[in-house]
């Protein structure tokens, strides 16, 4: 009767602590080091989604999450910030923007009509991924830009096609200094991903 119990007790306890560990995957992944492509996609979830991305509309992984890490960091919620009224007042802010990938009001309501994700949420990185991966997709169909070049796909995407195919982009220094980042990050997060890939796919298809 004693062990009967010592083994219930043992049963419940291994299904709390699995239910714990279901319950802090739930809570999302937080890239320890958003640096790292590595560490970015340590996580089955966002590696497959990033995989899925890039089958569906051929923007490779390291240049799709370049373009994130630009616009948030990886943070889910993320918006712009506050513009600030005589210097210390929090006014409103520059754009509706949004999530992972930053995208405004227009752009998400066209993408979920284009794309079919009809039910697509900003702040989701499954569906921010997808996001980046139809937007450079459609930059690549429209414009003609190689779905590789993560300085001129970031261009596109920041000042939209329109914008890009005027040239606006080039009265501003600033901008041309941050495509030039994304492009660099891309490079490394490439590097980096040829170290890494065996072990995600290993992770991928374990799950």
């Amino acid at each position: 009767m004693k062990r009967a119990t010592e083994l219930r007790n043992t049963i419940r306890f291994l299904f709390a602590v699995l239910a714990m560990g279901l319950m802090a995957g739930c809570a999302g992944h937080k890239p320890s080091n958003v640096e790292n492509l590595c560490d970015v996609l340590d996580d089955e979830d966002w590696y497959e989604a990033a995989l899925d991305s890039q089958e569906r509309w051929g923007t490779p992984v390291h240049v799709q999450l370049a373009i994130m890490h630009q616009e948030s960091r990886f943070v889910d919620d993320a918006k712009p910030a506050r513009r600030k009224i005589l210097g210390f007042i929090p006014g409103p802010r520059p754009s509706s923007a949004y999530g992972f990938a930053q995208a405004i009001d227009e752009i998400w309501d066209e993408y979920r009509r284009a794309s079919g994700n009809g039910g697509a949420d900003r702040d989701d990185f499954d569906d921010a991924m997808d996001f980046i991966g139809w937007y450079t997709f459609e930059t690549h169909r429209k414009l003609g830009i190689s779905k590789w070049d993560a300085r001129a796909q970031y261009l596109a995407y920041h000042e939209g096609r329109g914008g890009y195919a005027r040239g606006t982009f080039q009265s501003k220094p600033w901008l041309i200094g941050v495509a030039n980042k994304v492009a660099a990050k891309a490079s490394r997060y490439s590097a980096q991903y040829k170290q890494c890939k065996s072990r995600l796919d290993e992770l991928d298809d374990w799950f």
